[in-house]
C-alpha cells in the first residue's frame, strides 16, 4: 500500500509548471518549481525533516528533548509540522513584531513561542535562544544556517527531482539565497552533470 505513516512523510516530490505566458519568443522553456505543494507550503519543509532525520539518527534528540529555533520564517513553520507529525515539543523565539497569522500557524502546530523585543529584530532573537540552550540541556538547535543537512537535502532530493523532471535539460537554476541550502545543494549537483549550466542567485 502507498500510505504514508505521518504527514512529514509527504515532503518533497513536487511538481515543474511551465511558466507559458513568461516564456520569450525564442521558445525557452521556463519553468516553475512549487514548492508550496510540500505539507507546510514551502521549501523549508525539507530541511526541517532532514535536520531532525540527522539529529535522530545522531542520537541528538531524547523523549525529553524540545526543539528549539530562532526563526521568523518558513523554516520555524516547517519544524513546527515535522514536531507535530513526530510528537516531538518545539518552541521558536522569534520577535514580538512578528505577523499574528504566523504566531497563529505556529500555535496551531503546537509549538511554544518565546517573543523577543521586536527593535532587537532577528539577533535579539538568535541570542535568545543561545541563553534558553545554554540554562537547559532539553533545547536543541538544529541551527539551519550551519547544519550539513540543509544543503544535503537539496543534493540529494531538490536537484535530482529537477534533473529527472527536466531529463536533464537545465540551462539556467535561479533560486532565492536564505540560507543558502537550496542554491549550493541543487547548484553543485547540477554543476557536476552539466558545467555550463548558470547559476543565479536572487
Amino acid at each position: 500500500m502507498r500510505i504514508a505513516n505521518n504527514v512529514a512523510e509527504l515532503v518533497g516530490n513536487t511538481p515543474l509548471v511551465k511558466l507559458n505566458r513568461l516564456a520569450p519568443a525564442n521558445g525557452a522553456t521556463l519553468a516553475l518549481k512549487l514548492e508550496f505543494f510540500n505539507p507546510a507550503h514551502s521549501v523549508k519543509d525539507r530541511i526541517a525533516a532532514a535536520m531532525l532525520d540527522a539529529a535522530e539518527a545522531a542520537g541528538k534528540i531524547k523523549p525529553d528533548t524540545i526543539i528549539l529555533e530562532p526563526t521568523s520564517g518558513n523554516t520555524g513553520i516547517g519544524l513546527a509540522m515535522v514536531c507535530a507529525a513526530r510528537g516531538y515539543k518545539c518552541a521558536f523565539v522569534m520577535p514580538e513584531t512578528m505577523s499574528r497569522e504566523r504566531k497563529l500557524l505556529l500555535k496551531a502546530y503546537g509549538a511554544e513561542l518565546i517573543l523577543t523585543p521586536g527593535p532587537e529584530g532577528m539577533p535579539g532573537a538568535l541570542k535568545k535562544a543561545a541563553e534558553l540552550a545554554a540554562a537547559d540541556a532539553r533545547y536543541f538547535i538544529p541551527q539551519q544556517f550551519e547544519n550539513p543537512a540543509n544543503p544535503a537535502i537539496h543534493r540529494q532530493t531538490t536537484a535530482e527531482e529537477i534533473w529527472a523532471d527536466t531529463d536533464g535539460q537545465v540551462d539556467i537554476f535561479v533560486s532565492g539565497i536564505g540560507t543558502g541550502g537550496t542554491i549550493t545543494g541543487v547548484g553543485e549537483v547540477l554543476k557536476e552533470r552539466k558545467p555550463g549550466v548558470k547559476i543565479i542567485a536572487v
